[in-house]
């Protein structure tokens, strides 16, 4: 079997040292369209949680699939999901150390879910855990535990708050300088090998996105409110496409749908929620 379970469950943690400055930050938030001077000019800087999927480096759907125990073939591969959990904001400048091991894998039936958890710690203590969700078609059906469900009912009612975000032409090629150098954001004949007319967004962009706007519409421009942030990635989006972004809030948990406006709503991220104090 190409997944060896127990082998990827029980293997030793992958440890790697992460660093990063204040350019690195600016960098990411210009690819993820976050241009105001608070994410952008070194002398005001904050940190958007969701820099912790780009921090130093930082291992990510394809560093899973590098992991003791773990022969899938890569064009059965989907990033299927992402969660982010803050224990206190990121610094402008950080040096850590990441623990990244295989946390389960689900069997899904025609598919198994690989859930690759990496913790990530600095010399005053612990800054985010994240789940990175691999989807690889194929490779269900080995008899293990489905896991749990991330499918969430629809918020009743009219959302609380509504906002458009639309993209640059260019926006996947700004954010993959930030370490995700996959063709398939980028180069327009591998984009149709892959079945697409065009190059898409990388799902994390578009993750990145998202959070900014919940942050921006309904935490008062404060990132450091938000403790954790989930998304599942349901469907593919396009560099010069808007986002349709419709927030239900309650308390300390604020419910999010994201579609694509011009292709007739089209999901992009579903059962998306943020977290916050």
């Amino acid at each position: 079997m190409p997944i060896d379970v127990t082998k990827a469950t029980t293997a030793e943690p992958r440890v790697a040292d992460l660093a990063w400055g204040h350019k690195d930050v600016q960098l990411y938030h210009l690819g993820i369209g976050a241009t105001e001077l608070r994410y952008a000019l070194e002398t005001q800087l904050r940190v958007l949680p969701t820099f912790a999927t780009v921090a130093g480096g930082a291992i990510g759907a394809v560093g899973g699939l590098s992991m003791p125990g773990i022969d899938v073939d890569l064009a059965a591969v989907l990033h299927g999901g992402q969660r982010i959990e803050l224990h206190r904001p990121i610094p402008v400048e950080g040096k850590a150390v990441q623990s990244a091991r295989i946390a389960a894998v689900h069997d899904k039936g025609k598919a198994a879910v690989i859930v690759l958890r990496s913790e990530v710690a600095d010399h005053d203590g612990p800054l985010w855990t994240s789940d990175t969700e691999i989807f690889v078609r194929g490779e269900g059906g080995f008899g293990g535990e489905r896991g749990p469900s991330a499918r969430t009912e629809a918020p009743a009612g009219e959302p609380d708050r509504t906002v458009l975000r639309t993209t640059r032409d260019d926006q996947a090629l700004l954010y993959r300088l930030s370490g995700d150098w996959n063709p398939l954001h980028a180069d327009p004949e591998f984009a149709e090998l892959a079945g697409f007319d065009r190059p898409i967004l990388h799902g994390l962009c578009t993750y990145g996105i998202v959070l900014k706007a919940v942050v921006d519409t309904l935490l008062e421009g404060d990132e450091t409110r938000v403790r954790a942030y989930s998304a599942r990635f349901a469907g593919i989006f396009f560099p010069g496409e808007t986002l349709r972004i419709r927030m239900w809030a309650a308390a300390g948990r604020i419910r999010v749908a994201v579609t694509a406006v011009e292709r007739d709503d089209a999901a992009v991220l579903a059962d998306t929620t943020v977290e916050y104090e």
